[in-house]
């Protein structure tokens, strides 16, 4: 896929489609934003930008592939990051401002370690049907991590290659790596496993819709009852957020190392921020270090959103949260000049164990610490 632009992202993709002619392949349309915002879940609003895009399909014996770099969609690809970052921090308050400070002490030098998503592994609405999108602009599957005890399993996605590169600041900026995460449905009790049938079955086509869902910030199911919700909290939290958040990002990541300032020491940064009196997730410890001590990360609590369920009921649900992450530089680099070190020369990848922990960051717990 090929586009031309004249912005340089599309802040929500409110959109309509209107066909100006009938020529053969490649088809040609006119993309025509709306501002309608109706279908917004959460009390989420968000206004499109004024653009105009022209799209150019290739056939299928074209030049479209999953190769290292990305082919020609590169405005349109960061166009959806910046469409799913705004539900984000619409709906996360704490989220934005912990960006907004953090912005105002690096002047604007933030980048993004990575992006994480929370799926359905039933019916096609797993890791897969988010997997895709970024599988089509270039991202290469790297590592499966399981987490037995909380029943997941999940997979994370590396950029193309020359994306680390580039001066420009979060979704703008390199682009992250990508985490995604699935409930082995089937593993659960069979109430739990109806309830998450019920809503993946009686969504038509909606799996194959899940990036497009998460930059509207749109369920693909119905709303579930209350009762529902929490039948699956009392097995599963991770199943309960899933429900009523459904492809949202479940959490964005500032690469710390990548920061200009003393903030660039994780340690220093979450002082900051306690200082500043953000809550930050104590499950396992506030900062997370692996065993060979190369990737420390730490999580905020996540924000809590009033939700109406399909029953009338208005009950407050967990949404997301903001993670942290410093790579230290690998052994048989670390003799390598500080000017000269790139992100390939850092640790990579992810740590089970850590993860685990982050995973709390939406569970009850550590949520009800945030009115205490």
């Amino acid at each position: 896929m090929f586009l031309t632009t004249t912005k340089s992202y599309i802040s929500s993709p409110f959109i309509s489609f209107r066909k100006i002619s009938s020529f053969s392949k490649p088809k040609l349309w006119n993309i025509v934003p709306s501002s309608s915002t109706e279908h917004l879940s959460l009390g989420l609003s968000i206004s499109a930008r004024n653009m105009s895009v022209s799209c150019t399909y290739s056939s299928k014996n074209g030049s479209h592939s999953h190769g290292s770099t990305i082919q020609g969609g590169e405005a349109f690809f960061r166009g959806v990051l910046e469409s799913m970052q705004s539900v984000y921090l619409n709906r996360n308050p704490t989220a934005k401002a912990i960006l907004d400070l953090v912005h105002s002490v690096e002047n604007n030098s933030l980048c993004y370690d990575h992006l994480a998503f929370r799926t359905f592994g039933v019916n096609g609405y797993g890791i897969d049907s988010m997997a895709g999108f970024f599988l089509d602009y270039g991202y290469t599957q790297r590592e499966e991590l399981r987490f037995p005890g909380k029943k997941l399993r999940a997979l994370w996605f590396s950029p193309p290659a020359d994306s680390f590169s580039g001066s420009g600041s979060g979704m703008n900026g390199p682009l992250p790596r990508i985490f995604i995460s699935e409930l082995l449905v089937d593993q659960m009790s069979p109430q739990t496993q109806e309830i998450i049938r019920k809503y993946t079955e009686s969504s038509g086509n909606g799996k194959k819709y899940a990036a497009l869902a998460s930059s509207l910030g749109h369920l693909t199911w119905e709303k579930p009852l209350y009762s529902e919700f929490q039948q699956l909290a009392r097995e599963s939290e991770y199943a309960a957020w899933t429900l009523v958040n459904g492809h949202a990002l479940n959490h964005v990541t500032i690469s710390t190392h990548r920061l200009k300032t003393h903030l660039r020491d994780i340690k220093k940064l979450n002082k900051f921020l306690e200082e500043n009196g953000f809550r930050l997730n104590s499950e396992g410890g506030v900062l997370k270090v692996s065993p060979d001590g190369l990737l420390q990360q730490s999580s905020t609590v996540a924000d809590s959103v009033s939700f109406q369920f399909s029953d009338g009921i208005t009950e407050s649900v967990p949404c997301s949260y903001i993670e942290f992450a410093e790579r230290f530089v690998l052994p048989q680099y670390e003799n390598l000049p500080h000017t000269e070190i790139k992100e390939f020369h850092r640790r990579d990848g992810f740590e089970v164990a850590s993860a685990d922990k982050i995973f709390e960051s939406t569970s009850k717990e550590q949520v009800s610490r945030v009115g205490s």
